[in-house]
């Protein structure tokens, strides 16, 4: 390392978040930026450990000392080539990954860990900026031909690999703009779309063929889908939302969170002037602690929400790593993303008991109270009913799997016992030919996950099709635990 005791001089640094009162009245991201003098100094924290498990805690395999002794270095261009090595998109999880190899950092096991995930944002944004990253075109063509079903971050990481190996490959996506939830579910405070459109530009260049407002199974068959295709990847997502069906659920103002986030980020696109649904001068209540729960929090904030009250069935976690999740396990404890910095209160162990009206079918109330966990149950506290008022309630309790529409349906695919496509050791599902990568098969999970699920399917599809790859598969279907 460049710095072997750096990790004993320096504590851990972030960047500063713009101040709250300003940062509300935009949608731009809420960092200001970070110095390269200070970030050198950051990366030089990362400790001669011997055994790396940030390595290990990434999905991907990031190979962390290697860049993070690359910055220190001042050797930038080196740093990114290591970089993406095992990354087709470190601006996505730079901005938007939990960072699980922060939480197996061998420095965190007694001191605050390195800030692995803020150069590795500095190294992608450097290589931007200097022009390094360009297109990856093929040195030979196969000419076989790919189609990956959905274009968030899975099916875009398939796509890019699948493409530099030769392969003729055309992603479809439903909506009218490529990116998946990346598009439409994350707001632009957390990630400008800017970032998205210029590595599309790149995946473009390279010869990725990028369809929108393309329904697959209802616009194109499944049945002419494997007639014009060597092989499909099916990278949808787990876009079935989870309802809440207790009593009021159909007042007007009650929505999914996916359906209040796309309208907000339209609106940034340009598309629409004003949302259609909307927290300005509402009383908001999100039900959800989850990240999608503080996207909603945020956003509600930034349209000028009366109030907001954000509501978790779950006990309040511990401001610290939990003993039942030890170092170098994802840690149990609280977190608190900008959103919540930016006001709203939020309440844990509380469950909804049902929506009152008003005299014009519209939700006026959340009718709720406490609860605790007995035996592995939640079991209602006596006397700790209470009353929300509210004019608009957001459900953001997560997601129970892929859509069973068309497209699945028709191609026959099965299912494993929590709903997903069920795939093999070899990311294939039972039709021959058809392969499964990210939240469509895994479930709903991490975004960092998901990249490394697509790139592991290409390579599983590109030695369906040429009988060996030399393509990178960082993850296999049965590892580790859903986060």
């Amino acid at each position: 390392m460049g710095d072997t005791t750096g990790f004993m001089k320096h504590g851990r640094e972030v960047p500063r978040r713009r101040p709250v009162p300003v940062r509300v009245k935009d949608w731009r991201e809420v960092y200001e930026p970070f110095p390269d003098d200070r970030l050198r100094t950051q990366a030089g924290r990362c400790m001669d450990c011997g055994i790396p498990f940030c390595n290990n805690g990434c999905p991907l395999g990031n190979l962390i000392p290697d860049w993070n002794d690359l910055v220190y270095r001042d050797h930038w261009r080196d740093a990114i080539e290591r970089l993406h090595a095992t990354n087709n998109f470190p601006e996505f999880t730079g901005r938007l990954c939990p960072a699980p190899c922060e939480a197996s950092c061998v420095l965190g096991i007694n001191q605050d860990p390195v800030t692995i995930k803020q150069v590795e944002v500095e190294i992608i944004e450097r290589a931007f900026s200097e022009g390094w990253v360009k297109p990856v075109r093929p040195s030979r063509r196969t000419g076989k031909r790919v189609a990956v079903v959905g274009s968030g971050p899975a099916g875009l990481a398939a796509a890019q690999q699948l493409t530099r190996a030769g392969h003729a490959v055309v992603v479809f996506e439903r909506a009218d703009r490529i990116g998946g939830l990346l598009r439409y579910g994350i707001p632009e405070f957390k990630m400008e779309k800017r970032f998205l459109d210029r590595r599309l530009a790149q995946m473009r260049a390279e010869g990725t063929e990028l369809r929108t407002s393309v329904d697959v199974g209802r616009d194109i068959t499944a049945g002419d889908l494997r007639d014009q295709f060597d092989a499909v990847v099916l990278a949808g997502g787990a876009t079935a939302w989870r309802d809440l069906p207790i009593p009021g659920r159909e007042l007007d103002g009650i929505h999914q969170a996916m359906e209040y986030l796309p309208i907000a980020n339209r609106v940034q696109q340009g598309d629409v002037p004003e949302p259609s649904i909307t927290a300005a001068g509402k009383r908001v209540v999100i039900i959800g602690g989850g990240d999608t729960g503080a996207d909603c929090l945020g956003t509600a904030h930034r349209q000028g929400a009366r109030s907001v009250h954000q509501l978790e069935i779950m006990p309040r976690p511990p401001d610290h790593r939990a003993d039942a999740t030890p170092w170098p396990t994802w840690p149990l404890m609280m977190r608190s993303s900008a959103a919540h910095e930016e006001g709203g209160e939020r309440l844990f162990s509380v469950n909804t008991e049902r929506f009152a009206g008003d005299e014009h079918g519209r939700v006026r109330a959340l009718v709720g109270h406490e609860v605790e966990l007995v035996e592995g149950r939640f079991a209602k506290v006596d006397g700790t009913d209470f009353e929300i008022e509210c004019e608009l309630v957001l459900l953001a309790m997560g997601f129970v799997g892929p859509e069973k529409g068309a497209l699945l349906e028709h191609l026959g695919v099965a299912y494993d016992a929590r709903g997903n496509v069920a795939r093999d050791g070899d990311w294939a599902t039972n039709v021959p030919g058809v392969f499964v990568a990210g939240d469509m098969g895994r479930g709903q999970s991490l975004i960092v996950w998901a990249i490394a699920e697509g790139r592991a399917c290409a390579a599983a599809v590109d030695r369906y099709l040429e009988g060996d790859t030399a393509l990178p598969a960082p993850v296999r279907p049965t590892d580790a635990p859903i986060r």
